[in-house]
Parts: structure tokens; C-alpha cells; sequence
């Protein structure tokens, strides 16, 4: 128990680390995840928005609307884990009718960032998170708000002879989920310590970035990094196969993974850029858990490939 909520939490504030520093205008980004010793797979499809809205030029003050769909196409084909969906299915009932094939998240926020003197920028933020299977349209249970607050200290375009580039991200972050009524605290780290060398040590990424050229057209990097997939299960139901607690209840679906790996990113413009990942898991728990983080079911613990690639454009 102690575990699992201290792995949610854990997940819970790289997501808001995620949002904090993310300088993305626009993603558009897909993930395939075929399971080691499975023929289940997941594959993920996404699609990001960010439109800063100047309020004081001069200032560089900005109001930030922001908009992120995800779609999870979750295939579950292994015999053992179709039948612990089933569930105790009446007579005459489909005998899949809990099966989760894919879910759903939206994430809508509303944020406002200033500067201030010294290289420091401050922001807020706001807004519901939509996740859930949505097979009934949508519930209370399918809703989550969350805020931050964080602070920015962004000298990367500081190029100073004998200074090095370097960002620093602090701040709070806050979530009505049920168990975690407790802030969690933001950190961040980037800096360029070598021509055409960088690193960043932080949550959910740490990387180390080497430059193919001076212009800065191509890199590699190798990273270790976390993701996670949560929905909200509509049609609670009790796993045929009880992994956890008698009886237990299946109220939501869950991927948490660790990972290392390799990356390419290659920038078309100094804004637009592609980037493809290529990792293998060290931790990889796909499951279904109760309304108090228990889990009820462990479909996937075998650690897996993951690929991931997409274009972007940030500022």
C-alpha cells in the first residue's frame, strides 16, 4: 500500500514537472510498446497545444491556454489476462464485456508567466484532467484538477565568454486525487558544460546530449527516464484472477515503466525538430488497481522494448 502510493506520487510529480517546463507550442507524438513474452501491446497516440497569449511585451508577461489529448490502444490477447477481465460475467452477458481496449486522457489548463529581474521567470497553473475508458460517456470519477506553482531560472542563451548555459526549475505542485491531499515539490536541472554537450537531471527525464555538429542539426543522447499511463475503469469489476485481496475491486487501469535508452532528435528549423527514442524497460508494472492504490491484477511485469518518435515545435 505504502508503495503504491508512493509510486503515484512519484508519477504524479513528473506529470506536473512535465507541464512546468515544457516549451512545446505544438506535439504530435506516437508510442508502440510491444510486451516481452506477450502478445499484448500498447500503443499510444498524442497530440499537444500551447498558446501563449502576450500581456505585457516588454515584461514578456504571457497568459497560457493549453490543450493535450492522448489515445491509449491497449491490446490485451493473453489468454490468462482476457479471462481475469471477464470478471463474474452473468448468463447471457458478453464474456468480455470488461475488457479495456483503449482509453482516453485530456488534459486542459490555464497558465500565466512573468518575469522578473535576474533571469527569473515565475508561473501558474490550473486546469481538469479527463481520464477514463469513457465507455459510458463521462463520470465524476473520470475527473482530477490539478495546479502548480514553479519558478524558472533560465540563463541558456547566456553566452557570456566562460559562462556556462544553464536552466534551473523549482516549484509546488497539487492534486485533488483521493490519497494524495499533500503538495509535491518540482526540480529540475539543465546545463551545457562542453561545446555541444548538455545534461539535465530531473523527473521524468535525465539525459546526456551530444551536439553531431556545431550548428546544432543533429543529437544524441542517452537517458533514463519514467512514463505512465492512468485511466479511470467505468464498469468496476472483480479480476477473475485475484492477485491482491479477496474480492478486491478493479477501479482503474495503470502502466508505470522506468527506462533507459538512446535518442535522435534532428532539427529541421531552430523551432521544428523530430525526435525518435528507442529503450528498454528496468522497471515495467502494467495493472489494475482499487480505488486506495491496491492492485487488484498484474497484467505485464516482463521488462519490455518501447519506441517512441513525433515532431514538435517550441519557442
Amino acid at each position: 500500500m505504502k508503495r503504491s502510493i508512493l509510486t503515484t506520487s512519484f508519477l504524479l510529480l513528473f506529470t506536473f514537472v512535465i507541464n512546468a517546463q515544457t516549451t512545446d507550442l505544438a506535439r504530435v507524438e506516437y508510442l508502440t510498446l510491444p510486451f516481452s513474452k506477450s502478445d499484448n501491446s500498447i500503443n499510444r497516440y498524442r497530440a499537444l497545444v500551447q498558446a501563449p497569449i502576450p500581456i505585457n511585451k516588454e515584461k514578456k508577461n504571457y497568459l497560457v491556454i493549453g490543450l493535450e489529448y492522448r489515445y491509449v490502444d491497449i491490446s490485451i490477447k493473453d489468454n490468462e489476462d482476457v479471462l481475469a477481465f471477464m470478471g463474474p460475467v452473468p448468463p447471457n452477458e458478453d464474456i468480455q464485456s470488461n475488457l479495456v481496449t483503449s482509453v482516453q486522457q485530456i488534459d486542459a489548463y490555464l497558465g500565466y508567466t512573468w518575469t522578473t529581474k535576474n533571469y527569473w521567470r515565475f508561473g501558474i497553473k490550473f486546469g481538469p484532467k479527463f481520464q477514463s475508458d469513457f465507455k459510458d460517456g463521462l463520470k465524476s470519477d473520470d475527473v482530477l484538477y490539478d495546479g502548480a506553482v514553479y519558478a524558472i531560472k533560465d540563463k541558456k542563451n547566456d553566452t557570456t565568454e566562460g559562462n556556462k548555459p544553464y536552466r534551473l526549475v523549482l516549484g509546488l505542485s497539487y492534486s485533488n486525487t483521493p490519497g494524495r491531499n499533500f503538495p509535491l515539490p518540482i526540480l529540475n536541472y539543465y546545463k551545457e558544460f562542453h561545446p555541444n554537450w548538455t545534461y539535465t537531471l530531473g523527473v521524468p527525464k535525465t539525459n546526456v546530449r551530444h551536439y553531431l555538429n556545431d550548428n546544432h542539426k543533429d543529437a544524441l543522447q542517452a537517458f533514463a527516464t519514467l512514463d505512465n499511463i492512468y485511466a479511470n475503469i467505468q464498469q468496476n469489476f472483480i479480476p477473475s484472477v485475484d492477485q491482491g485481496e479477496d474480492g478486491t475491486v478493479a477501479e482503474s487501469i495503470q502502466m508505470t515503466i522506468g527506462l533507459l535508452g538512446l535518442g535522435y532528435e534532428h532539427f529541421f528549423t531552430k523551432h521544428l525538430l523530430f525526435y525518435g527514442y528507442a529503450a528498454h524497460s528496468v522497471y515495467n508494472n502494467f495493472r489494475l488497481e482499487d480505488g486506495d492504490g491496491n492492485t487488484t491484477y498484474k497484467i505485464n511485469t516482463e521488462n519490455s522494448p518501447y519506441f517512441r518518435a513525433g515532431l514538435k515545435f517550441k519557442y
